[in-house]
């Protein structure tokens, strides 16, 4: 599926989009030892502990991105969502600049309200940027593109750090 602007990207970005788009998963073979700090993560949030969070969302960041032998991205935790009429801004991705690490921002306050994001929200913003950086440093993407297949990175890896639990509904067989 492609996305309303993919009729206004040139020749080279369509096929940089097309590549992207048929990449649909990162795999985390060893996610077992990454849901303890996703953990951790959403206790910080839920204590709204600035300094934890941003402690426990670099040491995530560097065990996947050691996992998937890529580089390093630099964490900036900051407090109130910026906003104005387009709407509010939840992540920025700044790549690589020269000898300059690449940067991934969140912010943990929404803009409105002042209140913690939810933690779901909040990690998959994480995700989100992380994606950005992997597309370029992991894929080696020219440009990283919201595509369906980065949306589907973002959820295989969302779905490896907070795996389903089982339905207590359900009865065993």
């Amino acid at each position: 599926m492609q996305y309303a602007y993919y009729s206004n990207l040139t020749a080279k970005d369509k096929t940089i989009y097309r590549h992207s788009d048929k990449i649909t998963a990162i795999s985390l073979p060893n996610n077992k030892h990454l849901i303890p700090i996703v953990n951790d993560l959403k206790l910080a949030l839920t204590e709204e502990n600035k300094t934890k969070i941003q402690r426990t969302l670099k040491k995530l960041a560097q065990k996947m991105l050691n996992e998937l032998a890529a580089p390093s991205v630099n964490i900036k935790l900051l407090t109130n969502r910026p906003s104005n009429e387009w709407g509010e801004l939840q992540g920025l991705y700044e790549p690589r600049d020269g000898k300059c690490r690449a940067r991934i921002t969140l912010w943990m306050r929404t803009a409105q309200q002042k209140k913690v994001v939810a933690f779901r929200t909040f990690l998959r913003t994480f995700l989100h940027e992380l994606c950005h950086h992997l597309d370029y440093e992991l894929l080696k993407l020219a440009d990283s593109f919201h595509t369906e297949g980065f949306f589907k990175r973002e959820s295989s890896l969302f779905k490896q750090l907070v795996p389903n639990k089982p339905n207590a509904s359900k009865k065993p067989r």
